[in-house]
């Protein structure tokens, strides 16, 4: 992961820091409100969203089931095109293969496409220690690189800022990296838009090496595919002489058949839009059109380990459209930074711990940024389960610790949880091992339920536990007793319940 996201705290510290910052919670929540009633409309507004929902979960699974295959026939199919096509073990392997690509070329500057890809491997703090600068050329990429800030969503990297903060970052940062913004710039968006607009303008016109992602490249043809909603990522994509794209390996699909279903699912998921604005596609290189020369980065950076995981892989069906994110009640508090991770959100919980493959502490509490509402497996467009693999992740870290990997090698660190939430835990195991003794201690709560505190304080450490959960109140009667009064007594199935 980038350089940016290392030694970051886990995610309660973090979230702990970020929900006291009203700006921040008001930025946010007028944002995801706003984005999830748009896509709300445009769902409802396809008959088939449900089949549509299921076959792009479909042609993922089959995708993954076979995706050597699918690689190959993608790697030979670019190749015939006139592109080469490199492989990146990891984010330094594809880090260094971008740098010597742009050293060859001669040039120090890069125009770059909005890419989470290059967002996930520290390109552009990679490319600064070879002495390369990468212009972003998204306008909220834009906005996060000249606050010297982090992307803090998927899809709006900046949505933690309001219009007065973006006016008041190009007032004072755009000089520095070209032209500068106007003396009087308002918060007007057509103003800031234009004030981008005229900033990044002379860098397109110049550039003559540009770096992109994709969003589905399709093995059939070896073609790229990038769907936008500004122009910017064309330009990118039409002006310069070389292009180099990093792409993971999951984004594969067979063929353009399939394409056309995550063309329906993607932009009404993500900017609730009937198609996007913009959607290129190029296939290797044409003489006097584009780019002449093309280069493909195939990342893996821990894709291959999260696939050999029945349960985890299908986090590798995400078609990056951020609508988890912007139903989710964690994130819509907590905010993008306090993931640690290029990937916020419910999708970032379950992606960046396999990903990454790492013990460190905010891997290990992300599958634990989650209220298990349901609610991103809900909008997900291909039927994700996140519940399901969060819950999963909880087990592996409860159970053997995260993964750190060593190579090709993966060892598991033994989890260490608080002494008293072990013994909490080994008590509640035994009463449930023993139901004499459990109906036991159900009859004494409900027998002296007069006399429970209204909010219970537990001394020492767990009473930062305690302070911030209200205590149940105890029902009059253990269920099972109650049920044996009132069902018992009919005989059949109600005698049997109450063993």
């Amino acid at each position: 992961m980038s350089g940016t996201y290392r030694g970051a705290p886990a995610f309660p510290k973090a979230a702990e820091a970020s929900t006291r910052d009203r700006q921040l919670r008001g930025n946010l929540r007028h944002a995801t409100h706003t984005i999830r009633a748009k896509r709300a409309r445009a769902v409802a507004e396809l008959g088939d969203w449900a089949q549509l929902r299921a076959a792009g979960a479909a042609i993922k699974d089959h995708t993954l089931r076979h995706l050597d295959h699918y690689l190959e026939q993608l790697e030979a199919a670019v190749t015939a095109a006139g592109g080469q096509v490199h492989w990146a073990v990891d984010a330094d392997e594809a880090n260094r293969i971008v740098a010597e690509l742009v050293k060859a070329t001669g040039e120090t500057e890069v125009v770059k496409v909005k890419s989470m890809a290059t967002q996930e491997i520290g390109l552009n703090e990679a490319l600064a220690e070879q002495g390369i600068r990468a212009y972003e050329t998204d306008l909220a990429e834009l906005i996060v690189q000249l606050g010297d800030d982090r992307p803090s969503h998927i899809l709006v990297p900046a949505i933690h800022r309001n219009r007065s903060e973006i006016r008041d970052i190009f007032r004072s940062t755009m000089g520095k990296w070209g032209r500068p913004a106007p003396d009087d710039l308002t918060d007007s968006p057509a103003e800031l838009a234009e004030a981008a607009r005229l900033h990044l303008r002379e860098k397109f016109l110049g550039a003559k090496v540009a770096v992109s992602g994709a969003n589905f490249m399709v093995a059939e043809t070896g073609t790229l595919v990038v769907v936008e909603s500004e122009g910017n990522g064309r330009m990118c994509l039409t002006l310069p002489e070389t292009l180099i794209s990093v792409v993971g390996i999951e984004k594969v699909v067979p063929t353009w058949q399939d394409l056309e279903v995550f063309l329906q699912l993607l932009p009404r998921s993500s900017t609730a839009e009937r198609m996007n604005p913009y959607t290129s596609t190029w296939t290797g290189t044409t003489d006097g059109d584009g780019p002449q020369t093309f280069h493909l980065i195939l990342l893996d950076n821990g894709r291959t380990d999260t696939l050999a995981d029945t349960v985890g892989r299908q986090a590798l069906r995400c078609i990056r459209c951020s609508a988890c994110l912007n139903v989710c009640p964690v994130y819509e508090r907590a905010g993008g930074h306090a993931y640690g991770s290029p990937y916020p959100g419910p999708i970032g919980a379950i992606l960046t711990p396999q990903l990454r493959g790492t013990a460190s502490e905010v891997d290990a509490s992300l599958p634990y940024a989650s209220t298990l509402c349901g609610a991103c497996y809900e909008v997900c467009p291909v039927a994700i389960d996140i519940p399901e693999v969060l819950v999963h992740l909880r087990e592996r870290v409860a159970e053997g610790g995260p993964a750190t990997r060593h190579g090709t090698k993966v060892t598991i660190k033994p989890a260490r949880g608080h002494a008293a939430e072990r013994a909490a835990m080994r008590a509640a195991r035994w009463a449930f091992e023993h139901p004499r003794a459990l109906r036991a201690g159900e009859r004494l709560a409900s027998g002296t339920r007069s006399v429970h505190p209204a909010r219970l304080r537990l001394p020492g450490p767990a009473r930062a536990w305690s302070d911030t959960r209200d205590l149940p109140s105890a029902p009059p009667e253990p269920f099972r007793d109650w049920w044996q009064r009132t069902r018992g007594a009919r005989g059949g199935d109600g005698g049997r319940a109450t063993q």
